[in-house]
């Protein structure tokens, strides 16, 4: 047990120390390149943008820094520090059923995250980003989407975790193969009533209604062979000034949706190359790639937990002392992202890969030159810095750094 403990303590250590050392590489190194715009950026952005995107990221930065730790103290809380026992002996007050004092724990696992996680959100929302201009959120705005929030995951995960816990209790040794079945079919149902179902509860999606930007969409859609639902603006600036595109939906019921930061802030030949990435996307098969990558990775964690399930050291040696399948759950997803942090680099660098390749494939059927001017803009408006550190950059970043990414679309354009 005690082995297990240490194991424990040392990944959350090391996972912690990781975080910690590669924020101050990125905050040491943005700050060291403050004075002066990149050079394959200098006439596109001015001196006191790329300063502001300097700024904006060390605060973020050291903010994540809290957040961290935060999580950290979190985890240990619940189970070295005998969070989960507590709580497991509240939820057997409360009912007598196995089934459902394991909801309740998992529930009051999740309330009390989430209530720890409040006061950082509002710092995050009223602090951060209100000093940097981009908050557009009011108080009000805030307490109803959080109870909004809380309202839908109580609607939709109550149920799902009843479901995994009677699964768990029923279906034997293949209990897991049952869950990652239930999980799979209901995360497929998701994907397609969010967009009319439950995006519109947080946002207010209008019909796109620029004539000549439909037509020049509807064309990109046509020689791509890409279908859609709809277009829709959404009305993010009620929230924030940054800009953005996105997919919503699956199948079907696929929606383009535009920020209506974004349409301010481009042209429409600019908003049809950012498009024409997303659809990028989606005919490189990247959104069919990591829905398998995530499944598999989903039914490999949910096997592991099977072996476990009934090995007591598991419990003992994270810290609790009422062994049940809702402990359980909790105990190897609070642990499992300790363990599993160091690889992130690998799912990052997938990420860039899939990057680039939609990039491809909007210099191919767009002009290249459009889609470099409105990643500028985008880069110059949501200020996003343009010198990551190289390390923070390839451990955590989703997508390529500006000047790589920028060099790589005018390298193919010159090709």
């Amino acid at each position: 047990m005690i082995l297990v403990t240490l194991a424990f303590v040392a990944a959350l250590l090391v996972s912690l120390g990781l975080r910690l050392w590669l924020a101050h590489r990125q905050i040491r190194h943005v700050a060291a390149h403050r004075r002066s715009v990149p050079a394959a950026f200098v006439g596109h952005i001015s001196l006191e943008d790329h300063q502001k995107a300097a700024d904006y990221t060390v605060a973020r930065v050291r903010f994540g820094r809290v957040g961290a730790i935060v999580d950290i103290a979190l985890i240990v809380a619940f189970t070295l520090a005998g969070g989960i026992d507590a709580l497991a002996e509240l939820s057997a007050r409360w009912f007598a059923s196995p089934l459902w004092q394991g909801v309740a724990l998992i529930a009051l696992i999740g309330s009390i995250s989430g209530l720890v996680g409040l006061p950082l959100a509002w710092i995050r929302t009223f602090g951060l980003e209100a000093r940097f201009g981009f908050n557009k959120m009011t108080p009000a705005m805030f307490v109803t989407d959080t109870l909004k929030g809380a309202v839908l995951s109580a609607a939709i995960g109550l149920p799902l975790i009843a479901l995994v816990l009677w699964l768990m209790r029923e279906m034997g040794d293949a209990w897991w193969l049952w869950t990652w079945l239930a999980w799979a079919g209901i995360s497929l149902l998701l994907l397609v009533i969010y967009p009319t179902l439950i995006a519109p509860l947080f946002n207010k999606f209008t019909p796109l209604a620029d004539p000549q930007l439909v037509e020049r969409i509807n064309a990109l859609m046509a020689r791509t062979g890409f279908r859609a639902k709809g277009l829709f603006v959404m009305d993010g600036s009620r929230r924030s000034s940054h800009g953005n595109a996105y997919f919503t939906g699956f199948g079907a019921a696929k929606r383009i949706v535009f920020f209506d930061t974004l349409l301010k802030q481009l042209s429409p030949p600019e908003v049809e190359a950012v498009l024409a990435h997303e659809l990028g996307h989606f005919k490189r098969r990247h959104i069919v790639k990591r829905m398998v990558f995530s499944f598999a990775l989903t039914l490999a964690c949910l096997w592991g937990l099977g072996q476990l399930l009934h090995q007591a050291w598991f419990y003992l040696g994270l810290g609790v002392t009422w062994p049940s399948h809702a402990a359980a759950l909790a105990l190897f997803f609070m642990a499992l992202p300790a363990f599993t942090f160091p690889f992130t680099p690998v799912s990052s660098l997938m990420s860039r890969r899939h990057e680039y390749e939609a990039d491809d494939f909007a210099a191919a059927e767009t002009r290249a030159a459009d889609l470099v001017s409105a990643l500028i803009k985008l880069y110059r408006d949501n200020a996003s810095t343009l010198t990551p550190d190289p390390l923070f950059s390839a451990f955590y970043d989703s997508h390529p750094p500006a000047a790589l990414r920028i060099a790589h679309l005018q390298q193919g354009a010159a090709v």
